[in-house]
């Protein structure tokens, strides 16, 4: 399984930001997927994870109200929308996939992952 996020980009505090993730490979693997991100100098922290057959979501609480995780399933797509950034919302994002069942909020039970994509909130 491979994963490409894209989207990322500088956006002023208030702004709106729509991160994707591409999925090939043996996409049959995976149950769920998540988003993450690492601030310099941080831990990586969980953002949102979907469960791929039916949709259903996790949203943490830094982020709820604000970011929603979605999926284009025909296209193996995962997405993140993100609006009134924050500059705590800078980090590196990224996707994983989970081939076990149930939705994680921990990273290490994550099997594949992609390359992340720089989000900079700033003015």
């Amino acid at each position: 399984v491979q994963l490409v996020e894209s989207g990322g980009g500088l956006v002023q505090p208030g702004g709106s930001l729509r991160l994707s993730c591409a999925a090939s490979g043996r996409t049959s693997r995976w149950y769920s997927m998540g988003w993450f991100r690492q601030a310099p100098g941080k831990e990586r922290e969980y953002v949102a994870a979907i469960r791929w057959i039916d949709g259903s979501t996790h949203i943490a609480d830094a982020v709820m109200g604000r970011f929603t995780i979605s999926r284009d399933n025909g296209e193996n797509t995962l997405y993140l929308q993100m609006n009134s950034l924050k500059p705590e919302d800078t980090a590196v994002y990224y996707c994983a996939a989970r081939s076990t069942m149930g939705i994680s909020a921990y990273s290490i039970e994550y099997d594949y992952w992609g390359q992340g994509t720089q989000v900079t909130v700033s003015s």
